[in-house]
């Protein structure tokens, strides 16, 4: 496989995970949250959650730009819900395997919190932990569990795709 998105609630690590792989080699990485349109970043940034119609027109993007890059490419992207995955696979234009980077709320809302400057506030979390729907069987990708140490979450990644 060569198409790979990184996805969960905000603070799950999709962007530093997504840069650490790429600074490895052999992946190229792309961040989801620079494809949003400034509606949708400002909806955010007052703690407005998106809907289904602010976020597919983003989704449409990131699929598209899984689709434009050569070899193996990782994007960052919440794709919460199973019809926003379905939405991305479809744009990409082949196979997308999701690896879903997972913790307690706990952990997440404290990640957050630590985060200054960030668009996502600590209030949507809990909208987040509401649209997320987990992978289902007949998709491809893992569930990897972040409370844990940065080097082994990377390496987790890393494995899932490379033998992907």
């Amino acid at each position: 496989m060569r198409c790979y998105v990184l996805m969960g609630v905000s603070g799950c690590g999709k962007t530093s995970i997504g840069q650490a792989l790429a600074a490895q080699g052999g992946i190229s990485f792309l961040d989801g949250d620079d494809l949003h349109p400034a509606e949708n970043i400002a909806k955010m940034s007052r703690g407005e959650p998106l809907d289904d119609d602010d976020r597919r027109p983003w989704l449409i993007k990131v699929g598209h730009a899984l689709a434009q890059q050569e070899g193996r490419v990782v994007i960052g992207c919440s794709a919460l819900k199973r019809r926003y995955r379905d939405l991305i696979r479809e744009n990409a234009g082949e196979p997308v395997a999701f690896l879903h980077l997972a913790a307690p709320k706990p952990v997440l809302a404290k990640r957050v919190a630590n985060r200054p400057g960030h668009f996502m506030p600590s209030s949507l979390l809990d909208s987040q932990f509401e649209a997320l729907e987990q992978l289902q069987p007949d998709e491809d990708g893992a569930v990897i569990d972040i409370d844990r140490t940065f080097n082994a979450v990377v390496a987790q990644a890393r494995r899932q795709i490379t033998q992907g």
